[in-house]
């Protein structure tokens, strides 16, 4: 907590942002995200369980919310045949040299159909999947053939240093930072929308599954790992739930975002109010944090489930109506 709340206090000390020794303390990457072989391992356990899940596997327009240090999860579904990638974000954390670098290694990886990186490389890194083989069965030789075509390869490179300016071609990368209202997107222009431990911090999780769903195609998907653990913010895993708003707002100071604190049913419920049927929800649970006794006033209502839940992987189809 101590750590979490010093952050917080520096950002209103007036221009924290401009003395790198502060900001720095209160501010730290997003982490994953700078890795080639992290990007190729999220990006095709995505897909991979959008393939079991019955979902479409050859989305022509994705969208992804919190991509961090890098486009390397978006560049990824690039190199595998997607046409159109949206990148929306709070901050603009990526820069085109780190981009440039992840892309070269994931052209490496499809090249060599390398396996889908597992726990012995990514221990934290969800959903777990049943093989982590290539999936040659979705990225077929004639699939790969064509996306890795040298042009095309090109084409994505060309779009990716113009990331979040106007562009041409066969393969397009936009870039948002900041994301701050639907219109960002025509509306019913996505095919897929991803996320990999975004949701959590979400300030405005009304307001963004409302977004979710408005850029989505009927019939359309949303694939996210939402992570409910408190960050280190707390000495228990679900301890964010124990603090006050007073506390929580000092903790947070003027950042954009640092977590919602909403459980896992509030995600489910907002799901259903915005046209979604899950066609996936896989838990994973913990009943080593607080209990129900220890919760600040503002959360007494989270059922027992909730405060186990620590974590989900959850896909979603958009209403076709």
């Amino acid at each position: 907590m101590v750590k979490t709340l010093v952050a917080g206090l520096i950002t209103y000390i007036p221009g924290y942002s401009h003395i790198p020794a502060l900001s720095r303390a209160s501010y730290s990457n997003t982490e994953g995200t700078d890795s080639a072989s992290y990007c190729y391992s999220v990006w095709l356990r995505h897909l991979v369980m959008a393939d079991r899940n019955g979902l479409s596997v050859l989305p022509e327009t994705v969208a992804e919310l919190g991509p961090g240090d890098s486009l390397g999860i978006g560049l990824a579904a690039l190199l595998s045949g997607v046409k159109q990638y949206y990148a929306l974000d709070v901050v603009r954390y990526a820069d085109i040299s780190r981009n440039l670098a992840i892309f070269d290694g994931l052209v490496e990886l499809f090249e060599r159909r390398s396996g889908i990186p597992d726990e012995s490389q990514f221990p934290e890194v969800r959903p777990r999947l049943q093989s982590y083989r290539f999936p040659a069965h979705i990225l077929t030789e004639q699939r790969l053939h064509d996306s890795l075509d040298q042009r095309r390869v090109q084409a994505i490179r060309d779009s990716l240093t113009l990331a979040g300016h106007d562009s041409e071609g066969e393969c397009r990368i936009s870039y948002f930072a900041p994301w701050d209202s639907g219109a960002v997107l025509k509306e019913h222009s996505v095919d897929m929308i991803y996320s990999q431990a975004v949701l959590e911090h979400v300030t405005d999780l009304e307001h963004t599954y409302r977004a979710l769903s408005q850029w989505l195609k009927p019939g359309g998907f949303m694939s996210h790992v939402i992570d409910f653990r408190c960050h280190g913010s707390a000495a228990r895993w679900n301890g964010h739930w124990t603090y006050s708003d007073l506390t929580w707002k000092l903790m947070q100071g003027t950042r954009p975002y640092l977590l919602n604190r909403r459980p896992h049913s509030d995600h489910v419920n907002l799901l259903a109010q915005y046209g979604f049927q899950a066609v996936c929800d896989d838990k994973t649970t913990d009943t080593s944090g607080i209990k129900q006794t220890e919760l600040a006033p503002r959360f007494w209502n989270i059922s027992e489930e909730d405060l186990m839940t620590n974590l989900a992987f959850i896909q979603a189809v958009k209403s076709p109506v």
